[in-house]
Formats: C-alpha cells, structure tokens, sequence
C-alpha cells in the first residue's frame, strides 16, 4: 500500500519501547508492561492474552491439573522481567509465597522453546507464541487461571501527527483500531490528559 515506506522493527524492553516512542525514533511502540506509565504515550489497548505452559510430550505437568505449586517442583524458562507479561508470572507466585526456579529468562519465545526443547526446563511464554502445527516436539497447556489475562497496548506520542501509514499499520496490527477508531481515542486520550 505505501511502496516508499520501509519498515523497521526494533526490540527492547518495554521502557526502551517508550523512550524509543519519545525521542521520536519510533512512530508506535507495542508492549504488554510499562507503556501506560508514560504521561507523554496515548496507550491504546489491542488484545487480551494468556500464558502457557510449555513441555516435551510426556512430561508429569500434562498428567494433573496445573497450579504453581506444580510448576516449582521444576526449573523454568521464561521471558526476561518487564516483557510478555513476567510481572504478572513473578506476582502470581509472589502472592502464594512460593519462589519459582527460574534458571533461564529471554526476550523471545522462540528461544524459550528451544531450551525446553533441549530438556533445560518447563518454560511459560505468551499462548499466541505456540502453534501445535509448528512446535510439533512440545505440548501446551493454558496457564490463564494461574497467570492472568495480559493486555498488549499499542502505544503513540500524544500530539504527534500521524501520516496514513502509521494509520494503516495500526489498523493491520489490531483490526479493531481503524483509522476512524484510533483518532477518536487518541483525541478522546488527549482530552483526559489536558493535551489540545
């Protein structure tokens, strides 16, 4: 649709997301964690999303019902703090009084996967990153009830002019953000906030 744009995918941490977002190097940022807690950043939320826990076939953890207290009879691999949801993971087992063994955390579930793979551990990454059809040598098992709902936000610098591609990426990045959609919350964000 915009044969002169490139695109340019940058990963970090949610907080180096938003600096990236202020400084004006990014035009959107998206992240589960710490988006919100910038006064300069109109967050808009996408999409709820859970965990899973991830295992070769035959693992005891496929056998019973899943609770936390299962899952600290086990190393585990998971993302690094402040990505894909880690807060709500360190909380959940934090309330409970438990501390988890935690011997591996990454930014990419991809990594996550292969290190269990390798038998290193049980790992916890974000439902959507596992696909049955793909990760044929790991099972899943849906850790929502343990972990939480997670919301990624998709996140602009309040009062910058957007051009129509910034719209139409948005809009490929979360369906329900249309043009229409996203300029009625981000006037509607602006407003709440004191920003004209």
């Amino acid at each position: 649709l915009f044969p002169k744009v490139s695109l340019h995918l940058h990963q970090g941490s949610p907080d180096q997301v938003a600096e990236m977002l202020l400084s004006g190097e990014a035009d959107v940022g998206i992240a589960t964690e710490a988006l919100a807690g910038y006064d300069e950043l109109i967050a808009l939320p996408c999409y709820r999303w859970t965990h899973s826990v991830i295992v070769p076939p035959g693992h005891p953890l496929l056998d019973a019902p899943l609770s936390l207290q299962a899952l600290t009879r086990y190393p585990l691999i998971t993302y690094d703090n402040g990505f894909t949801g880690r807060t709500k993971i360190n909380d959940a087992f934090k309330k409970e009084g438990m501390a988890p063994d935690i011997i591996l955390s990454a930014m990419d579930a991809d990594v996550i996967k292969t290190y269990v793979e390798l038998g290193m551990g049980v790992g916890i990454v974000a439902s959507i990153a596992f696909e049955a059809e793909r990760d044929l040598t790991l099972r899943a098992v849906d850790a929502g009830e343990l972990f939480g709902i997670n919301l990624t936000k998709l996140a602009v610098r309040g009062g910058s002019d957007m051009r129509s591609y910034v719209y139409a990426f948005i809009e490929a990045f979360a369906p329900a953000l249309s043009r229409d959609a996203t300029v009625k919350a981000l006037a509607g964000a602006a407003q709440a906030a004191g920003q004209t």
